[in-house]
């Protein structure tokens, strides 16, 4: 077709450069708390080597200089009354007047430069604030002002099932979660949305109404949900506009109005609602910036990499009346509400390729570590040692898996198969377990912490968080969240070697490590049985077969340990026996300082003693015996030897014991070591009937 294409051109110019043309369009992936650089003037401040100072604005020609007629929540100016209704809803409502406007065709420099962007010109006046949306950020619409009853604009909750027909044609039924602008009798826009067909300006359109305002983001973004309606003016709201910048931009879009279209602005301007907010300051100290970053600029320095983009530095008095560093951040930058944002900042302009490529270990706070996170790192430097391997699985599973039947469903699961809330550790576990079984891999060791979840109201009272109040629990509690260990042990006990025959894990290795994870991480102790104990069995979970160990803190079950139940595994013949351990994270102590104690100058006495007790009495009912009848003198006890046959009666058995005696005074004499010895073996006879074996 043909372009015309404006009188004032010089012949001979190229097509391309009388069109604006070539250009480069820059895409940008912007995060959520960046909405600033939703527009020209963000992106080109940030690239502009003298920053915001040094934009220039095209001119267009033409000026205006409102007259603001302000109030609180409602305004009259150029013949129209503004009311904010719902000041919850939008904080500040600008608006101005034009009348004899010739509505048409945007000369071919405003076109293109929409066109550039990928947006459709449509005509001057709603080319214009677009072109003030994409420069300047800021959200303009024009209303044909002859449409607009009283004439008069409310802005208000829209009322159950108020209907609007929106500029794209479709009549969309409305609610209380929606807030239009209103004239006299109904709904003529969405507010920070879309505007209604039957205010749009129009080639008949001669006098307009101008309206720049600031809603509130959540009300916006629910408006949007409603509706199903995201918009550019909307995308702007969600991130918040610069309240700061309204007049700016309603006078930049009345001065492109004028210049594209003539007519004559009214004086008169309305203003609504509250004043823009103070720029607030926020304090930079040199040194922060040194211990966060590793670099060390001054504070002129700090002034010239920050005032650039907006951020200007103030006066200000810190302690004993030294100058105190501080900058006022700008309107449109609102996420940025801390030192911490200022230091972020003076990296980013910096520059990160920049940093010195130095090895530096410091500590940048002296916030202390969580202690569930000491404690997770205590659990995990131990099993690790001993080991095994951590497991990351997800929280998702089954209503039964591993034996254990979930508690607390998933309201909108993704599957069936993720349509619960784990219950414990170990039944998670045993599936990865039975992975690896199914890929020929018999030796495993594994543990995770994790998070569980219950019905409040299935979990014993023995069994709630250490330290929990258990007089009044709250009745609208629905769900426990704790954070537990669990750990599975099956196969060889170490790495098969030409030297030695392989040996499975037994029960003995699974009680030796709850016996440690118990003694190192909470002074706590084991126990074989947990029959009948609510506690135990709220850990077991059905997983655990009879045959186990408690896990006791302060006297109280805080774990089990076991064998599992075949029966909740599919177990290849080739197998072996499968041990597992499930306890609670709070039970742990956050890390510790070590006391060190000094070590005794005199020799140790040894002596062994073999008794012969009852098969009923367990072993370790004998050494917590010997710790509480023996003397101070004690170092240590150690069972070395287990015997059973000839020369022992059929209900009993040997137990040989080795102990170390020594004082951090004197030598021990023969008198003081048998004393000892002799009141060891009297409090276990008396205990447990115990008689010395003859050797």
């Amino acid at each position: 077709g043909i372009m015309r294409l404006p009188d004032d051109l010089e012949p001979g110019v190229g097509v391309a450069e009388a069109l604006g043309l070539p250009d480069v369009r820059l895409t940008l992936d912007l995060n959520p708390n960046r909405g600033d650089l939703a527009c020209h003037v963000g992106v080109a401040r940030e690239l502009a080597p003298g920053g915001d100072a040094s934009l220039v604005f095209s001119d267009p020609g033409v000026r205006w200089k409102p007259e603001w007629h302000d109030g609180e929540s409602r305004a009259t100016a150029g013949g129209v009354t503004v009311r904010i209704e719902a000041p919850e809803r939008c904080s500040r409502y600008l608006g101005a007047v034009i009348r004899g406007v010739r509505v048409g065709p945007s000369p071919a420099w405003l076109a293109g430069r929409l066109l550039a962007i990928g947006a459709r010109p449509i005509n001057n006046v709603v080319d214009a604030t677009n072109y003030v949306l994409n420069e300047l950020n800021q959200p303009i619409h024009a209303f044909d002002l002859s449409t607009l009853t009283g004439p008069e604009v409310r802005v208000r909750p829209a009322t159950k099932d108020e209907k609007l027909r929106t500029l794209d044609g479709e009549d969309r039924r409305l609610g209380p979660e929606v807030t239009v602008i209103a004239d006299r009798d109904r709904p003529v826009a969405l507010a920070g949305v879309m505007g209604g067909e039957e205010t749009e300006v129009t080639e008949e359109t001669t006098d307009l109404f101008l309206e720049c305002a600031a809603f509130d983001s959540g009300h916006v973004r629910r408006a949007v949900r409603h509706l199903t309606l995201p918009t550019d003016a909307s995308y702007r709201f969600e991130r918040e506009v610069d309240r700061t910048g309204l007049e700016r931009a309603l006078v930049r879009c009345v001065e492109l109005v004028l210049a594209t279209g003539g007519g004559t602005a009214e004086t008169g301007a309305v203003r609504v609602g509250a004043p823009a907010p103070e720029l607030r300051s926020i304090p930079l100290r040199p040194e922060r910036v040194r211990q966060v970053l590793g670099i060390g600029p001054d504070a002129e320095e700090l002034e010239a990499l920050l005032a650039p983009i907006g951020f200007t530095p103030v006066a200000g008095a810190g302690q004993n009346g030294a100058r105190e560093l501080r900058f006022e951040v700008p309107g449109w930058r609102n996420d940025v509400v801390g030192e911490i944002d200022l230091v972020e900042e003076v990296a980013r302009r910096f520059g990160y390729e920049n940093f010195p490529a130095e090895d530096r270990r410091f500590r940048p706070s002296a916030v202390p570590d969580d202690p569930a996170w000491e404690r997770a790192d205590r659990v995990r430097t131990l099993l690790v040692g001993h080991g095994l391997l951590e497991a990351r699985s997800s929280a998702f599973v089954p209503e039964v898996r591993g034996g254990a039947r979930a508690e607390v469903a998933v309201l909108h699961p993704l599957s069936n198969e993720e349509g619960f809330l784990r219950i414990g550790i170990v039944p998670v576990l045993l599936d990865r377990l039975e992975y690896n079984f199914s890929r020929g891999v018999r030796d495993l060791r594994l543990f995770e912490i994790g998070t569980v979840f219950r019905l409040a109201g299935n979990i014993p009272a023995a069994a709630r968080p250490v330290g929990a109040d258990r007089g009044g629990e709250d009745a609208t509690v629905r769900f426990h969240e704790e954070i537990r260990v669990g750990l599975l042990l099956t196969g060889l006990r170490e790495p098969p070697h030409w030297s030695r025959s392989g040996v499975d894990h037994d029960f003995l290795d699974l009680k030796g490590v709850a016996a440690e994870i118990a003694e190192r991480l909470f002074d706590g102790s084991v126990e074989l049985g947990a029959g009948g104990d609510p506690a135990a069995d709220a850990f077991a979970g059905g997983w655990l077969t009879d045959d186990r160990l408690r896990i006791l803190h302060d006297g109280k079950t805080v774990g089990v340990a076991g064998r599992v139940d075949p029966g909740v595994v599919d177990v290849p013949a080739w197998a072996g026996e499968i041990l597992g351990a499930e306890f609670r994270l709070d039970a742990v102590e956050p890390r510790r300082h070590l006391r060190y104690e000094p070590i005794s100058a005199y020799p140790a006495v040894r002596r062994d003693l073999a008794i012969t007790i009852p098969r009923s009495v367990p072993a370790e009912a004998v050494a917590a015996r010997i710790r509480e009848v023996g003397t101070g003198l004690l170092e240590s006890v150690r069972l070395f030897d287990l015997y059973e046959g000839e020369g022992v009666e059929a209900d009993r058995r040997s137990l040989a014991w080795a102990f170390r005696f020594r004082s951090h005074e004197r030598t021990l004499t023969d008198e003081e070591v048998e004393g000892a010895m002799h009141a060891i073996t009297r409090g276990l006879k008396e205990a447990f009937d115990a008689r010395v074996r003859a050797s």
